[in-house]
């Protein structure tokens, strides 16, 4: 055996480069680079026992060098047979990885002579060097798909809840879930009526129109493995007997995750990826199952809240059509039995034209009154309770709700004229500022069983410019008015008025 001292700097520059590089690709390139330049070998290869395990197939150096060929044999008029060609001298070193065998470090065709002792013994060290630096690539390469699918459950939980609709919800479940696995589709399969399961959602780097549709048929091996909450992972999609779908020839390996809270199976994430693609390793198996689980319950919440703000709208439904029956009808057959009055009066009494007349104005004005509490109240019905109004009807009818929430009932609420074209910022923020303090102040009168609240951009100011005139008028008490940018209206109860250039 010859002194591997001389070559003692070598072994250690090799040594540490195999360490210099985290990712487990690289780490392994590495090592067989290292281990063909310390044994001047033209070819090294590092055969691993389990590629599924890290997703990875065998690591090489240049193409393996051919050995000569025999001559040719004579001419016979027999079939020729394959000449056996020679194997080349090896020098085989397994790599230990915990206690376990990694694989087994090859080397074949030394520039000069066969392999010696010096070499192997030289390989042995670089390979126990080898399987600590393959042990810290796997636990970085570990730690970094857990980081990935991690945040990326949680950017799904963040979405899911942000009030996406459910075709939205799914759609990025699957997109997500596709780029997270690397697959070449992110499919959501739902149950069907007769109890197959059809793909709803698809997300793919191609066109996905033929794949949204397709049907798992009742009674399919893998889909009674589903319905029992069961994972199922598939080596080949195109050639697993278990697979009967029209674009199963496209894929390759798969993993189908139920997803399922609370006893519940809402669904199935399908990620394919295309065919001769890499196996999914068990850390992807079992990453992408948790982030199944964690979509499902994502998905659970966000219909929970979705029913939450439906509910909302329906009660808020139900007290805007209280307010209708109990302003509106009450008010229309108060008009009405005034009409009839007069009707009466006219006929009987013999009461002058001018009564009759002042009589009809009234009714007539309660008439448009009421026609106005119907379009505010049709308004409010298209507010979406759980959003904050984006328009001016909007923001004062939500100033008027919160108001009503003290008072114990809603105020009445008119606009006249075009407020939302005509009525613009710094405008409207200063006549919100005013109506909030005109409330505030209503809320704390004694005896209010009556707020009325007219926005009218229609009346002019008093120099003649065109305005914006805000009245807020309660029967808390009796007063002469209050006044805030001029204009005063007087009368039974309070009234303030506050007006500004438009």
């Amino acid at each position: 055996m010859h002194d591997p001292v001389p070559r003692l700097p070598s072994l250690l520059e090799a040594v540490l480069s195999v360490g210099t590089d985290l990712e487990l690709r690289a780490t392994l390139q590495h090592i067989v680079d290292a281990a063909a330049e310390l044994t001047e070998a033209r070819y090294a290869a590092l055969d691993m026992t389990d590629p599924g395990r890290d997703g990875l197939t065998g690591i090489r150096t240049a193409e393996r060098p051919e050995p000569p060929e025999p001559p040719a044999p004579p001419e016979s008029t027999e079939s020729p047979k394959p000449p056996e060609l020679p194997e080349l001298p090896e020098l085989v070193v397994p790599i230990h990885v915990d206690d376990e065998v990694f694989g087994d470090l090859r080397l074949a065709g030394k520039r000069e002579g066969p392999f010696t002792d010096e070499d192997e013994q030289l390989v042995r060290v670089l390979a126990t060097q080898a399987g600590i630096a393959i042990g810290n690539a796997r636990l970085y390469e570990t730690a970094r798909q857990r980081e990935r699918w991690i945040e990326g459950a949680a950017a799904v939980t963040t979405a899911l809840l942000s009030g996406e609709s459910a075709a939205d919800a799914l759609m990025t479940v699957a997109e997500r879930a596709r780029r997270l696995a690397e697959a070449s589709a992110g499919v959501i399969l739902q149950p069907t009526e007769d109890g197959g399961m059809e793909i709803v959602t698809a997300s793919t780097l191609d066109d996905p129109g033929d794949i949204v549709g397709v049907v798992i048929e009742p009674g399919s091996p893998v889909l009674e493995q589903l319905l029992g909450d069961e994972p199922v992972f598939i080596d080949d999609t195109a050639t697993d007997p278990r697979m009967t779908t029209r674009v199963r020839h496209r894929f390759g390996p798969s993993m189908m995750l139920p997803l399922q809270a609370g006893g519940r199976l809402l669904g199935t994430l399908a990620l394919p990826r295309r065919r001769g693609g890499r196996p999914y390793t068990a850390v992807e198996r079992l990453l992408a199952t948790q982030f199944a689980s964690q979509a499902a319950l994502a998905l659970v919440h966000a219909e929970a809240q979705h029913s939450r703000e439906r509910l909302a709208v329906y009660e808020d439904r139900d007290r805007i059509a209280r307010d209708l029956h109990d302003l509106v009808v009450q008010r229309l057959f108060a008009t009405g039995m005034m009409l009839e009055s007069t009707q009466r009066r006219s006929a009987g009494t013999g009461d002058t034209d001018k009564d009759v007349h002042a009589m009809l104005g009234r009714a007539v004005d309660e008439l448009q009154s009421t026609v106005q509490e119907v379009r505010t109240a049709i308004f409010a019905l298209q507010q979406p309770p759980a959003d904050a109004p984006t328009t001016f009807r909007g923001k004062v009818l939500r100033e008027a709700a919160g108001a009503g929430a003290v008072l114990g009932f809603q105020p009445s609420t008119r606009f006249i004229g075009a407020v939302e074209n005509r009525l613009a910022e710094p405008v409207a923020g200063r006549l919100l500022t005013a109506l909030r303090r005109a409330l505030t102040a209503a809320s704390r009168r004694a005896g209010a069983s009556r707020v009325e609240i007219t926005v009218d951009v229609t009346a002019p100011l008093p120099d003649g410019r065109p305005g914006v005139r805000l009245t807020v008028f309660d029967d808390g008490g009796a007063g002469n008015g209050h006044t805030e940018g001029g204009g005063a209206e007087g009368g039974a109860g309070t009234t303030v008025t506050w007006q500004s250039p438009l």
